[in-house]
């Protein structure tokens, strides 16, 4: 704002009979118009252009006829843009489609472009231009996975709170930068039931319709028992996720133990605040007048993971907090005691480490399978016996280890001791025993031996030798021996060359490395490709509900479930860093 007015002194806010100014008027003093202000020159600029053009050559109005008509109409060309950034920002921040029609969007628009004639697009151009983008959008990872020899898949079914179930799947693979790739393949509404054969039948046709099941290595799922199930169906290797077994034993190793005692005085605690609007804010004040966070209480629950472990961390780090409020009001849930908040201390020693883990496994942006091993392998040391623990503790260890060890078996090890050698952090296996390294090692020079038979050209033809070729054959059958122990030792001389590569850092990526070594470890390269780009866990498909939720249980009724498919997608898609 000028000195003398606003715009170089082209409009001056009107003057009230008390002498003041009036803030929310101004007049024009070319043609005495009056007009609103609301802090911005847009409409005032507006005014110039269209009724005193030769005022605006001053350059007090910055829009150009570029950006704008000559009139201060947006183009078609601005609108275009408009509508396709409306379509991304709803899809990529999850809005609703009906948010075309909110009157305040409308009116931003207007203030930000000048143009006070501005309409939003309807809801049917949004959803129609949302299909377009889904197309484009897919076509592109539809050319990703063409050009990937191997791609492994998580899935999942879910139940929304309508009871509608929803199928998931992921793809993931390594590109030709040695780039891991996750996206989502689709999040579809299903009719039918939630047993083995239908699933199996589902996650086939998925692969059919991006036409990679030919190119599938592994299909990730949870330990529920359809799915499980579906697994043996399909002529993939399965995968179940480490997460969720992780999980599972902590919950048992809890049961009946000395910390489920003080865990249901925990939730007692919690609910005495999380109940009572009073009692909340109570906590709020309490917290800030002893100088802490403010921070609510969290309940665990059994399918969130490690809230057991954030719900003992938030009362201890509230103690003297909830100790003054419980006293103060003289009420019936009872605070912990010091020996009860001894039993805590030591649960979260024991749970931190599970914590860990479990965010370690669920990463998409990392190599995570060749971890599995050497996670577990930590965990397990973590858990050993000391002559120091209170009963309670060996007890939890003793159930703990006993748990995840029967577990272990279960899930795929041969795969993952193989993704496990041919990671440069973790390839000297100490997380195994010797024997079973031999065993990898030489799983690995199958492997590596069918690998260069597969590339091999055919010696079938369709054509009759001549009688010259066929004598030089006959010469040459007795050398087929030699040949083969040439090719063995060829193969033992591949990998004492790569078992010779000094180890990286754990911090490193073994991504990067084998980008840089892949000309010198070529036979092994296509094999460290195919099984590091396993995801270790279904967490990629977990994350793809919990952001599809919001949209399902709030989704327009307008919308079809293909467009909450396609909705879903995009957010994914969008949101993922190429």
């Amino acid at each position: 704002m000028d000195k003398d007015g606003l715009l170089g002194g082209k409009f001056y806010f009107k003057k009230l009979p008390n002498g003041l100014l009036d803030k929310t008027k101004v007049t024009c003093t070319i043609c005495k118009a009056e007009f609103r202000y609301h802090r911005s020159n847009s409409s005032l600029c507006y005014h110039l252009r269209a009724k005193h053009p030769e005022s605006t050559s001053t350059g007090s109005c910055q829009s150009t006829p570029q950006d704008y008509g000559a009139r201060g109409r947006i183009t078609k060309h601005v609108s275009e843009k408009l509508t396709n950034s409306l379509v991304v920002w709803i899809a990529k921040n999850c809005r609703p489609v009906s948010i075309v029609e909110d009157d305040g969007l409308r009116e931003v628009i207007r203030v930000a472009s000048g143009d006070v004639r501005y309409n939003l697009p309807s809801r049917g151009t949004i959803v129609s231009r949302l299909h377009t983008l889904y197309e484009d959008q897919r076509d592109q990872r539809s050319s990703k996975l063409v050009q990937v020899r191997n791609v492994a898949l998580t899935g999942d079914r879910w139940t929304s709170v309508n009871n509608d179930n929803y199928s998931g799947v992921t793809a993931h693979f390594i590109d030709n930068d040695w780039t891991l790739q996750s996206f989502a393949l689709t999040v579809s509404k299903t009719e039918e039931r939630q047993c083995a054969e239908a699933c199996a039948d589902h996650f086939l046709s998925v692969a059919n319709e991006w036409k990679i099941k030919d190119k599938l290595t592994t299909f990730g799922t949870d330990s529920a028992r359809n799915m499980v199930a579906a697994a043996r169906l399909l002529p993939f290797e399965h995968m179940p996720c480490t997460a969720h077994i992780l999980q599972r034993t902590i919950t048992v190793s809890l049961n009946d133990s000395e910390f489920e005692r003080v865990l249901a005085k925990c939730r007692k605690v919690v609910g005495h605040f999380k109940q009572s609007p009073a009692n909340t804010q109570e906590l709020k004040e309490q917290q800030v007048a002893h100088g802490q966070k403010t921070e609510p209480l969290v309940r665990d629950v059994p399918t969130r993971w490690n809230s057991t472990l954030e719900m003992i961390k938030r009362i201890q780090r509230n103690k003297s907090v909830l100790t003054t409020i419980l006293a103060q009001q003289n009420s019936m849930v009872t605070m912990l005691t010091d020996q009860e908040f001894d039993i805590l201390q030591k649960l979260e020693e024991l749970l931190e480490p599970c914590r860990y883990v479990t965010e370690l496994l669920g990463g998409k942006q990392y190599v995570s399978c060749s971890v599995v091993l050497p996670a577990l392998c930590y965990l397990f040391r973590v858990m050993e016996l000391s002559d120091d623990d209170p009963v309670y503790v060996l007890r939890f260890k003793k159930v703990f280890t006993t748990d995840l060890a029967q577990r272990r078996d279960s899930i795929n090890l041969t795969w993952l001791k193989i993704a496990t050698a041919l990671d440069p952090r973790f390839k000297d296996l100490k997380c195994v025993s010797k024997d079973e390294r031999r065993e990898v090692w030489a799983s690995l020079h199958d492997l590596v031996m069918a690998e260069t038979h597969a590339h091999q050209p055919s010696a079938q033809t369709t054509e009759e030798p001549s009688p010259k070729k066929r004598k030089i054959a006959i010469c040459l059958l007795g050398s087929s021996d030699s040949d083969s122990e040439e090719e063995e030792d060829s193969i033992d001389r591949c990998l004492d060359r790569y078992k010779a590569e000094p180890k990286i850092d754990i911090e490193e990526c073994p991504l990067q490395w084998w980008l840089k070594r892949e000309g010198a470890h070529a036979r092994l390269a296509p094999i460290a490709c195919k099984y590091l780009s396993t995801p270790a866990t279904t967490v990629p498909c977990e994350r793809l509900f919990s952001l599809s939720g919001h949209i399902i249980q709030k989704r327009s009724a307008s919308l079809s479930s293909d467009d909450v498919n396609k909705i879903v997608c995009l957010n994914n898609w969008l949101s993922v860093k190429d």
